[in-house]
């Protein structure tokens, strides 16, 4: 059973995951209208797992003896001056993404909810990769610099874009 204390940060968690979702979509069709064909399929396919780990949040709080709440979204900035500056939005927001989980998991130990904790490392590791991805994007950014030829090889290359953190390789 959650505690109400869970329970409410838990569905903050899930509106954040869900106008993750939403930014993502909005950065997708800022790329695809730019001609960006392969920075706009890695920004639909992030606004997809976004969606999927709000519904994992939404099953979990139910199952729990919860009540999910859908709840109204904050618009997304639907423009940017660059692709770099959208990347380096797109970080600022993973950061963000990973200080709420770590919020969360520091609630679920003062409340002593083991359950939710352990639920929640998931989305610890998973915000290290995707701090990661964010962090290697802007490196090949910055490498590229004004070239179009590199912006047009980053824009074909980015959908096989893998990066392997340290929690991914059982480093933890």
């Amino acid at each position: 059973m959650l505690s109400k204390a869970i329970e409410t940060a838990l569905n903050n968690q899930i509106k954040i995951e869900a106008e993750s979702s939403q930014i993502y979509l909005a950065m997708a069709c800022w790329a695809e209208v730019k001609g960006l064909e392969g920075v706009a399929n890695f920004m639909y396919a992030q606004s997809d797992e976004e969606r999927e780990h709000m519904l994992k949040l939404v099953k979990f709080v139910n199952e729990r003896g919860g009540h999910a709440k859908i709840s109204e979204l904050s618009a997304p900035n639907v423009t940017f001056t660059s692709f770099k500056e959208m990347f380096e939005k797109l970080f600022e927001h993973e950061v963000f993404v990973s200080q709420s989980i770590n919020d969360l998991v520091h609630i679920s130990l003062e409340e002593r909810d083991y359950a939710s904790h352990n639920f929640l490392q998931w989305y610890v590791a998973e915000q290290i990769e995707e701090e990661a991805v964010a962090r290697t994007i802007l490196d090949k950014i910055n490498l590229i610099g004004d070239d179009k030829g590199g912006l047009y090889l980053f824009d074909r290359d980015i959908e096989n874009l893998t990066v392997t953190s340290a929690s991914a390789d059982g480093l933890q």
